[in-house]
C-alpha cells in the first residue's frame, strides 16, 4: 500500500499494492521505526530489519511508530494480514498528527471470518474531525491502483491535511464491537494469537524537525499528480470493490452530504 501527498497540496492519493510488488525498499524496521506497546507482542524478525510482526491476543494487541514526523511525502510497506478467521481483528497502518485538533490519513483492515473477504476501511481526520469513511472489499489481482484521492477543497471551507507533520503507526488491536459486520461477528479467543506481518517498509517525505521540514530534492513523487489513466483506474476499482462511501450516505447525512462531496 501507498499513501502519496503532492507538493502543491492539491491531493492525497491512497493506492493499493500487491504482495509481489518488485519495487526496491529502503528502509529498516530496525533504524526506523519503535514498538512502542505490546510488552514483547511486536518483533523485528530478521537481522536486516525488512520484517515485522504484530501480535494480538486477550490480553493485549501491539503496534510501532515511525521515529521521525513527515509533513508530507511517500510512504510505502507491504502487509499480510491475519489469516484464517480473523473476525474482530483491525490491522492497520496509518499518519497522525498529534493534539486535540489533528490530522489523521487512516488504512484499517477490518478482519472476517474464514472465506469472506476482509474490509479496506479509509478515513481522513482534518483538525479533528473525521467521517470521510470509504470502503473497499480487498483485491489481490491488482497492483498500483489508486484506490481514493482525497482533493485539497480548501477554497469552499473543508480543511486538509498539510500544516500538521505526521507519524506512521501501524497496529494490530481488537474492535469485535464492531470491526465485522458492525459487531456481529465476534473475536475467536481459541484461535489467538493473532498475527500479521510488514515487510519493506520506506518513507520518502520531508522530514520535520526544528519547527520546519527538510524535503528530499528531484523525488518523483513531489510532484505527482493523477493522469487519466490514474483517475480510470481509481474509477474502476471504486465501481468494483467499493462496499461503503459516505458520501453516498443520504441517511446519515439527511440534511445533505458534507461540502467536500459536492
Amino acid at each position: 500500500m501507498k499513501f502519496s501527498c503532492g507538493t502543491r497540496f492539491a491531493f492525497l492519493v491512497l493506492f493499493l499494492i500487491a504482495a509481489q510488488s518488485v519495487a526496491v525498499y529502503a528502509g529498516s524496521f530496525n533504524k526506523d521505526v519503535q514498538i512502542h506497546w505490546g510488552d514483547g507482542r511486536g518483533k523485528v524478525r530478521d537481522r536486516d530489519g525488512k520484517l515485522l510482526s504484530l501480535s494480538l491476543d486477550k490480553s493485549s494487541g501491539s503496534g510501532f511508530q515511525s521515529n521521525q514526523e513527515f509533513l508530507y511525502g511517500k510512504a510505502e510497506v507491504q502487509m499480510k494480514l491475519v489469516a484464517g478467521n480473523s473476525a474482530g481483528t483491525v490491522t492497520t497502518f496509518y499518519l497522525k498528527a498529534p493534539g486535540t485538533m489533528w490530522d489523521e490519513i487512516d488504512f484499517e483492515f477490518l478482519g472476517n471470518i474464514s472465506g469472506h473477504p476482509y474490509t479496506l476501511h479509509t478515513n481522513v481526520y482534518t483538525q479533528g474531525s473525521g467521517d470521510k469513511e470509504q470502503q473497499f472489499h480487498l483485491c489481490f489481482t491488482v497492483d498500483g491502483i489508486p484506490i481514493r484521492e482525497f482533493k485539497n477543497s480548501e477554497s469552499i471551507g473543508v480543511p486538509f491535511p498539510k500544516n500538521q507533520p505526521m507519524r506512521l503507526y501501524a497496529s494490530l488491536w481488537e474492535a469485535e464491537h464492531w470491526a465485522t459486520r458492525g459487531g456481529l461477528e465476534k473475536t475467536d479467543w481459541s484461535k489467538a494469537p493473532f498475527t500479521a506481518f510488514y515487510r519493506n517498509y520506506n518513507v520518502e517525505g520531508c522530514v520535520w524537525a526544528n519547527g520546519k521540514s527538510s524535503c528530499p530534492a528531484n523525488s518523483p513523487w513531489f510532484t505527482q499528480t493523477l493522469d487519466q489513466r490514474g483517475i480510470d483506474k481509481m474509477k474502476w476499482a471504486q465501481s468494483k470493490y467499493m462496499v461503503y462511501n459516505y458520501c453516498t450516505d443520504t441517511k446519515r447525512f439527511p440534511k445533505g452530504v458534507p461540502k467536500v462531496c459536492t
